[in-house]
C-alpha cells in the first residue's frame, strides 16, 4: 500500500483537458501581469535614475566622437590640468540656460574640478548675447575622466515631441520593471509546465529559477558593458561627416532591446542544467546538433546585432557560441537519463 502511495505522488500531476490548460495559462498569465504592473509603479519612482544609468554607455561614446572631430592645434581640453586657464572656443551651436551661443563664439575659460570623475570648464568672464548676459563661472564643458570633452548639451539625447520625454520615462520604466520580474515569470513559466513532470524533477524549480536570474542578470550586464560600447562606437563613427544628433526613444528601445535579448541568451547554460537533470537534453544530443546550432546562433546574432557588418556580427555570435559550449559541457557532467522511479 505505501508503495503504490508513493509511485502514484512520482507520477505526473495528470492530465488536464485543453480547456484546463487554457485556464491555468490565464491565471499565470494575469499574475505575471499583475506583478510587472507592480514592479512598473516601484521603477517609475526611480525612472530618472534608470534613464541616467542606461544613457551613460552613449553619452560617453558622443562625447568621445565629437572629441574626435576637432581639427588643428597641439593641445585640447583633455590634456588640461584643474586650476589651468585658456580661450573655448564654441565649435557649434550650444546652449547655456535660456541663451544660444553661436558657433565660433569664444570665452576666457578656466578649468576646476566639479566632479570626482570630472573637470568642468568654467567661463573667466560675462557672456553678452543681446540684452542677456551670461555670467562668469558658468560650466561650459566637462571633461571625463578617460579622455573625453563635452560642451554644453552636446552629449544630451534629444526629443521632438513635448510627450516625448513621459512616453519615454515610461517606456524605460516598463523594461525595468520586465527585468525586476524575471524570477517571478521564471515561477510563473515553472508553475505552468511542472504538472508534466514527475516529483522529483519538481524539486529542480529552485535551482532553475535561480541560475536563470543569475544568467539573466550577467546577459544584461554582457550586453550593457562589453557588446554596447564597441557597436555604438561603430555606428557613431560612420556619422562623422554629420551633426550627431540621437532621439532618445530611439536609443533607449536599441539599447534595452539588447540588453533584454542577451539576458534570455544567457539562460542557455541554466536552462540546460534542469533539463539535462531530468533526462530530456544530453550532452549527445547536444554535440550532434552544433551545426544546426551555429546556423540559429548566426541569424539570432543578424537580428541582435546594431549593424550589418562581420566583426559586430562576430561580436554578438561568439559569447552564444561559448554559451553553447558550455551549455555541452553542463549536459555531460550533470545529464542523466530520464527516471520515472522515485531515486533512492
Amino acid at each position: 500500500m505505501n508503495f503504490e502511495r508513493t509511485q502514484q505522488e512520482d507520477e505526473p500531476a495528470g492530465q488536464m483537458s485543453f480547456l484546463e490548460h487554457l485556464d491555468e495559462l490565464r491565471r499565470r498569465l494575469v499574475r505575471s501581469f499583475i506583478f510587472i504592473v507592480a514592479a512598473f509603479l516601484v521603477c517609475w519612482g526611480f525612472s530618472g535614475d534608470i534613464y541616467n544609468f542606461l544613457a551613460v554607455p552613449v553619452q560617453r561614446e558622443l562625447a568621445e566622437a565629437k572629441q574626435k572631430r576637432i581639427q588643428g592645434g597641439t593641445t585640447t581640453f583633455t590634456t588640461l590640468k584643474d586650476g589651468d586657464t585658456a580661450r573655448f572656443i564654441f565649435n557649434e551651436k550650444t546652449n547655456l540656460g535660456a541663451v544660444v551661443i553661436p558657433v565660433g563664439a569664444s570665452v576666457g575659460a578656466k578649468i576646476a574640478g566639479c566632479e570626482e570623475t570630472k573637470l568642468c570648464v568654467l567661463t573667466e568672464e560675462d557672456i553678452f548675447i543681446g540684452e542677456v548676459v551670461v555670467p562668469k563661472g558658468t560650466k561650459v564643458a566637462e571633461i571625463i575622466s578617460g579622455g573625453s570633452s563635452s560642451a554644453g548639451s552636446q552629449e544630451q539625447l534629444i526629443v521632438t515631441t513635448p510627450v516625448e520625454s513621459f512616453t519615454l520615462y515610461v517606456t524605460v520604466s516598463l523594461y525595468a520593471a520586465i527585468a525586476l520580474s524575471v524570477p517571478f515569470l521564471l515561477w510563473q513559466i515553472w508553475g505552468f509546465i511542472s504538472p508534466a513532470l514527475y516529483k522529483h524533477e519538481r524539486r529542480y524549480v529552485t535551482p532553475f529559477i535561480g541560475l536563470s536570474t543569475i544568467s539573466f542578470v550577467l546577459g544584461a550586464a554582457f550586453a550593457y558593458y562589453i557588446l554596447f560600447p564597441p557597436a555604438m562606437g561603430y555606428l557613431l563613427g560612420l556619422g562623422q561627416d554629420f551633426n550627431l544628433m540621437l532621439r532618445a526613444t530611439d536609443y533607449f528601445d536599441f539599447i534595452t532591446l539588447i540588453m533584454l535579448a542577451m539576458g534570455i541568451i544567457f539562460q542557455m547554460p541554466a536552462v540546460t542544467y534542469v533539463l539535462a537533470r531530468i533526462g530530456i537534453v544530453s550532452a549527445g544530443f547536444l554535440l550532434s546538433s552544433w551545426k544546426f546550432a551555429i546556423v540559429i546562433i548566426l541569424i539570432v546574432a543578424a537580428v541582435v546585432s546594431p549593424t550589418g557588418d562581420i566583426p559586430n556580427l562576430l561580436l554578438f555570435a561568439a559569447p552564444m557560441m561559448i554559451l553553447y559550449a558550455v551549455s555541452i559541457l553542463i549536459a555531460w557532467f550533470f545529464g542523466k537519463k530520464r527516471q520515472k522511479e522515485p531515486e533512492i
